[in-house]
C-alpha cells in the first residue's frame, strides 16, 4: 500500500524521509521523525502508530534501530500485517516486513539508508529507489523526492497514488515537514509545495525560529 525511505548524512547531520501511497494521509500515518532521535516508517495492512512513536523514544534513548526494530515487532502478535523500517542517531538501519503483507512486499536497510513497500507492482520498485538515490541531487529533499518519483515511474503502488510527504531534519535548520493528503497526482504537487517553502516570505521566517544548534534563535 505504500513505500518509504529513510536517510542520513553523516557529514552534514542530515535526516530525509519520504513516503508514498495509494491511499490517504501517508505523512500522518507512516512517516515520523526527530533531530535527537533519527527516522521512523511504520506501515502496511494495519500499521501501528504504537511502533513508529515508541521506535522513535526508544532511539532518542540510545538504542540501536536493528534491535528496536525487533524488539518492538517480536512481541506484537499482529506484526504479519505491518510493516516498519527505522533510521537511529548514528546512521544504523533495522527493518521488518510481516509475512502477511500484501506483495509485492519487502524492505532494505544499509547504513545510512532504508526503504521499504507493500503492495508494489514488484521488486523492481525498491530496486528504482536505490538507484535513483545514488544519483547527485541539489539537496536532501530533492534527492528524497527524486526516490519517490523513482519508485512511481518503476511502477509504485499497484493502485496508484493519492497522498505523499516529505520530512527533512538538519541541525542548522527547522523542520521541513510537508504532505499531500489527497491529490491525483501527489507527488508532482509534493515538489511544487516544497519549492514553496524554499520561497519568500516563509523561507525567510526559517531564519527566526529556534534549531537544534541554537535553540534560543530569535528575531534579532
Amino acid at each position: 500500500m505504500t513505500f518509504s525511505i529513510l536517510s542520513f548524512d553523516e557529514e552534514t547531520g542530515t535526516y530525509a524521509g519520504a513516503a508514498a501511497t495509494g491511499s490517504l494521509c501517508v505523512g500522518g500515518w507512516v512517516l515520523r521523525g526527530c533531530i535527537e532521535s533519527g527516522l521512523v516508517a511504520s506501515q502496511g495492512t494495519a500499521p501501528s502508530t504504537f511502533w513508529r512513536d515508541e521506535a522513535l523514544r526508544r532511539m532518542h534513548a540510545g538504542g540501536a534501530a536493528d534491535r528496536v526494530v525487533a524488539d518492538l515487532t517480536g512481541a506484537d502478535s499482529g506484526k504479519g500485517h505491518r510493516q516498519l523500517i527505522a533510521l537511529d542517531r548514528q546512521g544504523g538501519t533495522g527493518g521488518h516486513t510481516g509475512a502477511d503483507s500484501i506483495h509485492h512486499a519487502a524492505h532494505d536497510c544499509r547504513a545510512g539508508l532504508a526503504v521499504a513497500g507493500n503492495m508494489l507492482t514488484g521488486p523492481e520498485v525498491l530496486e528504482a529507489m536505490i538507484r535513483a538515490f545514488e544519483l547527485p541531487a541539489e539537496n536532501a529533499a530533492d534527492r528524497v523526492l527524486n526516490v519517490l518519483e523513482a519508485a512511481e515511474t518503476a511502477g509504485g503502488d499497484t493502485r496508484g497514488l493519492q497522498s505523499a510527504a516529505l520530512l527533512v531534519l538538519h541541525p542548522d535548520h527547522p523542520p521541513l515537514d510537508l504532505r499531500v493528503d489527497f491529490d491525483p497526482a501527489p507527488l508532482r504537487s509534493l515538489r511544487t509545495l516544497c519549492e514553496r517553502a524554499h520561497t519568500s516570505p516563509y523561507h525567510d521566517w526559517l531564519a527566526e525560529v529556534p534549531v537544534l544548534s541554537d535553540r534560543f534563535r530569535a528575531p534579532k
